[in-house]
């Protein structure tokens, strides 16, 4: 279920977690991403080349959009349109603000002027166009895509499922203390995790998420992501 150079350290923290939700999740019923897919995220980075591992919440409440990867959306297929962010794009929040935000970082945009109008004015020649091709780019750079909860079954139920999986976590991260990777944290619940986790040796990468309209402008977040080129084929 997962690249070579996760299956131990992935076995020993899955082990960690409670029998009962260990059976629960074995069922596959209920719960989306499928079992076949909640650990998506290390199918396809080997473990040699995380740098950066990027904390969301939990999934995404809709089956067709939850496909195993914190932050992507797997019902967008477009990320542009003729009149700028696809539809697809323009009705994700957080993936619409990050795209605007990269825009900012690469100097196509003005913060004070991320209009459709804007975006549409914007050469697009050289930048991918997919999903799946942002995701690849997040893996380029070495960016572990991992939510805090891997299955969504119900919102009222994500903070019992986060804390379903705060054992996996905790072992995940005891594991990879010797390669250190930073640690991106995105909005309230991911920060949580210092409270929860082992992360005193971690260098963390704290901003808001972002769903909120000021990440577009964050400068942390343009210096940590603008470099990696991600809307670059």
């Amino acid at each position: 279920m997962t690249h070579h150079s996760w299956q131990e350290i992935i076995q020993r923290a899955y082990e960690r977690l409670d029998a009962d939700y260990r059976h629960f999740l074995e069922s596959d019923k209920g719960y989306f991403p499928a079992r076949s897919q909640y650990l998506n995220a290390f199918k396809t980075l080997p473990r040699h080349k995380v740098k950066y591992i990027l904390f969301g919440q939990d999934p995404y409440p809709r089956v067709e959009s939850a496909g195993g990867y914190a932050f992507i959306d797997e019902k967008v297929e477009k990320i542009f349109g003729d009149k700028g962010l696809s539809k697809e794009v323009n009705r994700a929040t957080s993936l619409r603000n990050f795209i605007k935000m990269v825009f900012v970082a690469r100097g196509d945009l003005h913060p004070e002027d991320t209009s459709q109008e804007a975006i549409a004015a914007v050469d697009k020649s050289r930048l991918i166009d997919s999903i799946s091709e942002l995701r690849e780019n997040f893996e380029h750079n070495g960016v572990l895509l991992l939510n805090t909860a891997l299955i969504f079954t119900d919102k009222k139920s994500s903070p019992r499922h986060i804390r379903a999986w705060q054992p996996f976590m905790h072992s995940l991260l005891t594991d990879l203390q010797e390669e250190k990777p930073k640690l991106i944290l995105f909005g309230n619940h991911a920060k949580a995790l210092k409270k929860a986790l082992p992360l005193e040796s971690f260098e963390t990468i704290e901003m808001e998420h972002p769903y909120n309209h000021t990440f577009i402008a964050n400068q942390n977040a343009q210096n940590l992501f603008g470099p990696m080129k991600l809307l670059e084929k």
